[in-house]
């Protein structure tokens, strides 16, 4: 087993118990790319079993804290099995459902969403590659899934000096390889397909799950009938627009591809296609249109792709999530919603608060903080690892 040593005062993060080691505090001690590496302080003792990064600039990523735990095919076993127990005991109302969560699940970088009888995988460090087909043989055995599908096509990749991975990992699938990668779910009452090779991330956002539901109760409380759907990808606050009696959806996304298949989502529903209307374009463009065509909106959702992967990156998308909160403000009617969302990683909480309250001020609007969103809870953030609290939503009543 290789050693690798950090720098005194670098090791109070792995006292912690957080899983990351960046370059930077290396001080010796070198290996292949995802080998298991013992970690050490300058003084020798032990801090942490961890797999080795030479491209990254987070050089390891733990596995383990414990000294007599050993890296091999019975630890995944018992990482997954873990996770698995963990799903069973969280609210769920789906039959998609994210099965293991990264750091949080103690298995950095590894995603793993379930969509009916598929698994689809994102391994997205050097060690979760060097560890992947023992992880696949796992997840076959630990859920009963029929096939596992590999979505590793993340700049993530790119940074751990991977390359991009896709394809049907466990086991080959019989007859049409392309409808075999698309699954319908059940999410509450509501019915989602799922292109599992060519949707976003694992083929959807399953961490909104919760959020659309509070929408549809929103719309239902509140009576709203026109609804504002920005970065509407497939659907699915559409459809929770719709549930909630919404009599008119305007849904906006720049990908025709997505589109289309949130027309498709908006039918298998049962809605009446008249009632959704969509719009190949820029969302801010949209609204900057809308305001000067004097259109205003009961209810708007913005959930942007990620502005800000790193806090390096905040001040330009600060002033890119201001910029359409302002606009989305003016839009609304006086007690009017907006669910508006930041999955940057980025963006702090706090942060997108005083962004948010900065967009009222430029709009001249006050309104409620009326709730404080995140993931759904089998996309959990551990107290070792705040890193884990990526998407955060504000819900405000427009006064």
């Amino acid at each position: 087993m290789k050693t690798i040593r950090v720098r005194p005062g670098k090791e109070r993060s792995l006292l912690r118990r957080h899983p990351w080691v960046f370059e930077g505090s290396v001080a010796s001690g070198k290996a292949d790319s995802g080998e298991t590496v013992r970690v050490e302080d300058s003084a020798g003792t032990f801090l942490a079993w961890a797999a080795y990064s030479p491209e990254s600039l987070i050089r390891l990523r733990a596995w383990s804290f414990d000294v007599v735990d050993r890296i091999d095919a019975a630890f995944f076993a018992r990482r997954i099995a873990a996770a698995i127990v963990a799903r069973a005991r969280f609210p769920i109302a789906s039959d998609g459902m994210r099965l293991v969560h990264g750091e949080s699940d103690g298995l950095p970088v590894l995603v793993v969403d379930r969509y009916g009888d598929v698994l689809s995988a994102q391994f997205l460090s050097a060690g979760a590659e060097r560890w992947k087909a023992v992880i696949a043989d796992a997840l076959l055995a630990a859920t009963g899934a029929t096939a596992i599908y590999e979505r590793s096509d993340t700049s993530a990749r790119q940074r751990e000096g991977l390359p991009a991975a896709t394809g049907w990992l466990r086991p080959p699938p019989v007859g049409d390889v392309d409808a075999a990668a698309t699954v319908v779910i059940r999410e509450h009452d509501w019915r989602f397909a799922v292109d599992i090779a060519g949707g976003h991330k694992t083929g959807f956002y399953l961490d909104q799950r919760d959020n659309r539901k509070l929408f549809a109760d929103t719309v239902r409380q509140f009576g709203f009938e026109r609804v504002l759907n920005g970065y509407c990808y497939t659907g699915g606050f559409s459809v929770a627009a719709l549930a909630g009696g919404a009599v008119h959806v305007t849904a906006i996304d720049s990908s025709a591809p997505a589109l289309a298949k949130a027309r498709d989502n908006v039918a298998l529903n049962g809605f009446d296609a008249a009632r959704h209307e969509t719009r190949d374009a820029d969302v801010n463009d949209t609204l900057r249109a809308c305001l000067a065509a004097g259109q205003h909106f009961d209810a708007i959702v913005l959930d942007p792709p990620k502005l800000a992967p790193t806090a390096a990156h905040a001040e330009r998308a600060a002033r890119a999530y201001k910029d359409i909160n302002r606009l989305a403000l003016m839009l609304l009617r006086p007690g009017g919603a907006l669910f508006t969302f930041s999955c940057s990683g980025g963006i702090a909480p706090d942060l997108f608060h005083k962004i948010v309250a900065g967009a009222g001020l430029d709009a001249g609007v006050d309104g409620f903080v009326y709730a404080r969103l995140g993931a759904a809870p089998d996309h959990p953030m551990t107290v070792t690892f705040p890193e884990g609290d990526y998407l955060k939503g504000l819900v405000v009543i427009k006064r």
